[in-house]
């Protein structure tokens, strides 16, 4: 399937553009961070806890809660939005992202934010955490789910192939895997850096079910989240095409905001007015 630039350019709803202002009051200070990679996922991460994973923000241990793994860490403030946003912790401490008495760091930490499983940000080991919890709570014979985002800058890792081929081998049907394919990565473009394609073929070749959608998409992203497979006990990859930046016109597909410093005042002006 070929994916057009033009299908992902989706109007953002309130929800969204809400959810990107959380993204804005944690680099109104720090004026600094992964924003491109944050909002790429920002629709992915609303409807994961918005509509599918079982939480309790108010019991962050909570045995019957199902895992999310945000493999690429660096995209942690979206990550941060909607715990925030869902009471995991005070709204109030997205403004100290990044300082020196915050727990928001530029990456995740397991321990230290309420809400996050696994601490990432060195790339490649999400996946690894993932199969491991998956296949613990499998032999326990217990129903919650594990979901595991990837970026595809990622997927360079080879550690993430080997995870690919235990949960394939070992039918871990209670495992996600969201690819953000904004096909972009720190050093480039992803075709010139290390071509994935066809990646879709590549996924199947592990005897893995493959989908693919706009993961901007509301609605695509509910559906497929949800999809059965009749005849087929594994785990499900969604390759997620996306825009890097997605919501910030002049931050879409520019590699400067894969992690901006020293972010201005007319460009924070310029993103809040963008989400009024």
């Amino acid at each position: 399937m070929i994916w057009l630039f033009e299908r992902l350019i989706l109007v953002l709803d309130a929800r969204s553009k809400y959810l990107r202002s959380l993204i804005l009051d944690q680099i109104a200070l720090s004026r600094r961070g992964h924003l491109g990679s944050a909002l790429s996922i920002m629709e992915l991460v609303r409807v994961l806890y918005d509509n599918f994973l079982k939480y309790r923000s108010s019991d962050i241990w909570w045995e019957g809660r199902d895992r999310f793994i945000l493999s690429k860490g660096h995209g942690c403030m979206a990550l941060y939005a909607i715990l925030a946003d869902k009471g995991f912790f005070s709204k109030s401490h997205l403004q100290n992202f990044c300082g020196e008495s915050s727990f928001l760091g530029g990456h995740p930490e397991r321990n230290k934010v309420p809400g996050v499983e696994a601490s990432t940000g060195s790339l490649g080991h999400g996946l690894s955490i993932g199969v491991g919890i998956a296949l613990s709570l499998k032999i326990k014979n217990m129903s919650n789910k594990v979901v595991v985002l990837l970026g595809d800058g990622e997927l360079n890792e080879g550690s993430i192939w080997e995870a690919f081929l235990s949960s394939s081998k070992h039918k871990l049907s209670n495992l996600l895997i969201l690819i953000d394919y904004n096909k972009f990565q720190s050093a480039g473009p992803i075709s010139e850096v290390l071509e994935m394609e066809p990646l879709k073929k590549k996924f199947q070749s592990f005897n893995l079910a493959v989908s693919e959608i706009n993961g901007h998409d509301i609605q695509e992203i509910t559906k497929t989240l949800t999809k059965k497979y009749s005849n087929y006990y594994g785990p499900h990859v969604i390759i997620c095409h996306t825009i890097k930046g997605k919501g910030f016109k002049f931050a879409e597909n520019n590699l400067e905001y894969h992690h901006k410093n020293n972010i201005t005042d007319a460009e924070l002006n310029e993103m809040t007015k963008a989400i009024k």
